[in-house]
């Protein structure tokens, strides 16, 4: 008998941020930044792409907030990516080797958890429209803005390079 198989083995759980039931890891805004720092760190190396979306959410008298929504969003999102409470009206998603012409068709996923909610969102992908973690979160921002001042219940993308 080897040394290995007369040890004990013991799983311990991991202090840190922890997968939801279905999705994407649910993080505070600085590990939400330092995540897209990382990542683009990483997709500068390994070539792939990065994209934020950021969605706004009305706040009704007795209705959800951001932090009910991260929930919602965060069961529907796949495990490698993050999802955040920026304030108590944004959820921002960093969604990982998603390019922006695939940002559509994420946000009709989760529009059907949306639906009962007034919401605007926009969007942005490194490299195809931003160059830095900065950048990126500035640009989905941005979308989102002219997104609600539009009338909301829309997705805008952002086409800066």
């Amino acid at each position: 008998m080897s040394y290995i198989d007369s040890m004990p083995m013991t799983l311990r759980p991991v202090a840190g941020p922890r997968p939801t039931r279905g999705g994407g890891q649910i993080v505070d805004d600085d590990v939400f930044r330092l995540l897209i720092d990382m990542e683009i760190q990483k997709a500068r190396r390994l070539r792939y792409l990065v994209s934020v979306v950021c969605i706004h959410i009305e706040a009704e008298t007795g209705g959800a907030d951001a932090s009910a929504a991260v929930k919602m969003v965060a069961s529907l999102i796949r495990s490698t990516d993050a999802v955040a409470a920026r304030d108590q009206s944004t959820v921002a998603l960093l969604l990982i080797d998603a390019e922006a012409s695939n940002l559509p068709a994420i946000l009709q996923r989760l529009e059907v958890a949306l639906e009962a909610l007034r919401w605007s969102a926009g969007g942005a992908c490194y490299p195809q429209t931003a160059a830095s973690a900065d950048e990126l979160l500035t640009q989905a921002a941005m979308m989102m803005a002219r997104a609600r001042q539009d009338g909301g219940r829309r997705f805008y993308i952002s086409t800066t390079s």
